[in-house]
């Protein structure tokens, strides 16, 4: 990763974060809360992949139909952002394969 990748990154997130500022303050405390979650729980692609963004969008629909964030999302944030990376990969799976199991389970 090269100095100019760092800076074009860099670009990305700020314009990333200035589109939930541009949010409603519903909108953009459950978006910092789903995204606290989600670094914690660690999907792989997280920063690269399209998932915060697509969040974003999802947000930014739900403004323009006028619906609140629960009214999207329900009440249960971490039972949502589950739902969403269900089937990628995370580092607790890269972990667990690393200590000889299998992801998903755990060893007696």
């Amino acid at each position: 990763m090269g100095i100019q990748d760092i800076i074009e990154g860099k670009k990305q997130w700020r314009a990333h974060m200035a589109r939930v500022k541009a949010l409603p303050s519903d909108y953009q405390i459950v978006y910092k809360e789903m995204q606290r979650y989600l670094f914690k729980v660690g999907p792989i692609d997280l920063l690269g992949g399209s998932l915060l963004s697509g969040i974003v969008d999802f947000f930014e629909e739900g403004v323009a139909a006028g619906k609140g964030v629960l009214e999207l999302i329900g009440n249960d944030v971490a039972a949502f952002c589950d739902d969403l990376v269900k089937d990628s990969r995370t580092y607790a799976d890269i972990y667990q394969e690393s200590i000889g199991g299998k992801p998903g389970t755990a060893e007696k």
